[in-house]
């Protein structure tokens, strides 16, 4: 790196008198910049660097492995892999057949499309999926989110086969949707839903869900389709002389002997197997109970699923987030098309497969098989499954999505992501799953562009017996230099937050002026912009950066850059700000040079008077 000479007086010391220069990269050409861009964009992850000097077989066999992940591990699959994945399928069908049913009725749903969904969709992903421990089925939230949606459109009960098409017709979109996403390499855009969205968005989500299953913990026929918590309270309410007692008393029984089993699990992890049980158990028992007690006519609805009518109904690790995406749509639109309606990764199927000891995804392939069994010959078992027994499994899988301790902690942490969080949460119990959703969405963006139009700025002061520089707010023993400010900028500057940056770094100039001015310092001379954080800059950045240096020159002050980026270097080269009016001999490589170099031109212009020829004549 080359360096360049100050025009200081002669006899100065000559570590004072040069310091490297700050340079601009190579200029590229527009074509190459271009593709850059698109590969740092669309592919940060370069995920073609594997076929780069590769002979044309081999590039055809990585093309297999990278599109159909199977391809990949099934070679090297052996039979201690299968035992693992035996024992992890078996357990988390024993969840899967359960929720599958419960979710369905979330989505006014026959239940039989639960396990369905849980058969078909779990086969596709096993082809095209990455994660070995992601376990394939429907979930509580998406049934809610389906059911909610399309029952604005069309009444499930008095027009089930239109209600059908639709709900298949949506998961067909929806999985092109999330395969388009994967195909043109989009998964970043679910980034803009920050993590106190998701907490409060699932929490509000998971609340309204357990609220509904009062309708089947009650025994009550008729209940509102709205999703708020008053809609919902006032139905309960209003309908307290149908409430049946020993529907109530089976759905608290049942809901008391999941929680113990899950609490009893989380303390002791070597039993996990227990809490996955135990929703097959509470449906197995409530059916066994309905059977011999006949407590259908005592108020406790079943299932009544009417098996011959329904199949004849429907015979007619390193992850990559966009191959994901790509198989979660393809499993949704080949779902679409065999019965089966919107399905994800379930977060707590998953936690329990991969408490399960799985190794690859045939763990999924065990499931599905194990639902197909379900499916031809235990179908009919499911006539005595008492509905409260259901609405207790949804209940007890909400509340662990109510997630109080991430909340919490965000209070302590950050108070702003609290209210975001809270936004989303009361957005989805007080309106709807639609609504929440909306606010979720759109404060996440707010959120996000007030971050990126207001950055940080802050004044910078030298750490004692250092050359280090930092804001002076967390470091208050740190102590600015007289006669100089110095600026830090922690955000690109581009057209939204432009005008901010202007009126702040004023405000800045003007408040150290007047605090100088009061405490009888030496007056400033140099503004320094400390500009590492500043990754890029626009042509409104341009601008701005021309309207503070008018300012500052007015002001007989200088304007002084230290450890500008290359992409900013290369801009202000191009607009010929830094040739025309900045002067690059006003570029340093870091703060603590620019402030050598500017502490000693005020030590000069004490000692010696400045010759007419100088730049200095104005500071």
């Amino acid at each position: 790196m080359g360096t360049v000479d100050y025009t200081f007086p002669q006899g100065a010391d000559e570590p004072h008198r040069r310091h490297h220069t700050v340079e601009a990269p190579e200029p590229q050409p527009f074509l190459k910049s271009l593709q850059y861009s698109v590969k740092e964009t669309l592919f940060p992850d370069d995920p073609f660097r594997q076929f780069k000097n590769q002979n044309a077989s081999r590039k055809v066999v990585l093309g297999l492995q990278y599109f159909f992940p199977i391809c990949e591990w099934a070679p090297r699959y052996n039979l201690k892999l299968f035992k693992s994945d035996l024992i992890a399928g078996i357990t988390i069908a024993s969840l899967a057949i359960p929720q599958g049913i419960s979710y369905a009725k979330l989505a006014n749903l026959p239940p039989i499309l639960g396990l369905y969904s849980s058969f078909v969709p779990p086969l596709v992903y096993a082809v095209l999926g990455s994660s070995r421990d992601l376990a394939v089925g429907t979930t509580a939230v998406g049934s809610l989110l389906m059911g909610a949606m399309l029952s604005k459109e069309v009444n499930a009960e008095k027009d089930p086969k239109l209600y059908l098409h639709l709900a298949f017709t949506a998961t067909f979109f929806a999985g092109v949707l999330e395969a388009s996403l994967g195909i043109f390499r989009l998964g970043f855009i679910v980034d803009f839903l920050s993590h106190a969205t998701i907490v409060g968005f699932m929490g509000g989500a998971a609340t309204v869900v357990s609220l509904q299953q009062l309708k089947g913990i009650f025994g009550l026929k008729h209940f509102t389709e709205a999703t708020d918590i008053i809609s919902v309270m006032r139905s309960v309410f209003s309908q307290t002389h149908q409430w049946r007692w020993e529907s109530g008393v089976l759905g608290c029984g049942f809901l008391f002997f999941l929680l113990s089993t899950r609490y009893f699990s989380t303390k002791k992890p070597k039993f996990f197997w227990v809490a996955a049980m135990t929703p097959l158990t509470s449906v197995i028992l409530g059916s066994l109970l309905v059977y011999f007690t006949h407590a259908e006519r005592h108020g406790v609805q079943v299932e009544g699923i009417a098996v011959g009518r329904s199949f004849a109904m429907f015979k007619n690790y390193n992850i990559d987030g966009n191959k994901e995406m790509l198989a979660f749509g393809m499993m949704n639109i080949v779902g679409s098309l065999t019965s089966c309606y919107l399905t994800t990764g379930p977060f707590s199927r998953s936690a329990v497969n991969f408490n399960a000891g799985c190794k690859t995804v045939v763990s999924n392939i065990v499931m599905a098989i194990a639902v197909m069994f379900t499916l031809l010959f235990l179908t009919p078992l499911f006539h005595y499954t008492p509905l409260v027994v259901l609405s207790s499994i949804i209940i007890s899988a909400m509340l662990g999505l109510i997630d109080y301790q991430a909340a919490i902690h965000l209070w302590n942490v950050d108070k702003f992501d609290f209210l975001v969080c809270m936004s989303a949460y009361f957005g989805v119990v007080f309106g709807s799953v639609e609504i929440g959703l909306v606010v979720a969405v759109a404060i996440s963006i707010a959120r996000l562009l007030l971050f990126m139009s207001r950055p940080r700025t802050a004044i910078k002061g030298n750490i004692p017996n250092s050359m280090i520089y930092r804001n002076t707010e967390q470091y208050p023993y740190s102590r600015t230099v007289p006669g100089l400010l110095i600026l830090e900028i922690d955000a690109p500057i581009y057209f939204a937050n432009a005008g901010y940056l202007r009126e702040r770094i004023t405000r800045w100039i003007n408040e150290e002026e007047e605090r100088v001015k009061t405490s009888g310092e030496n007056s400033l001379q140099y503004v320094i912009l400390d500009m590492s954080a500043v990754g890029n800059i626009d042509t409104s950045g341009i601008s701005m950066m021309e309207e503070i240096k008018k300012i500052i020159d007015r002001r007989a002050l200088k304007l002084v850059l230290a450890n500008p980026k290359g992409e900013v270097v290369k801009k202000l080269t191009r607009s010929k700000f830094i040739d025309d009016k900045l002067g690059r001999e006003w570029m340093f490589l870091t703060v603590g040079e620019a402030v050598e170099a500017c502490r000693f031109m005020l030590h000069t212009l004490k000692t010696e008077p400045a010759s007419k020829g100088e730049p200095w004549n104005n500071v």
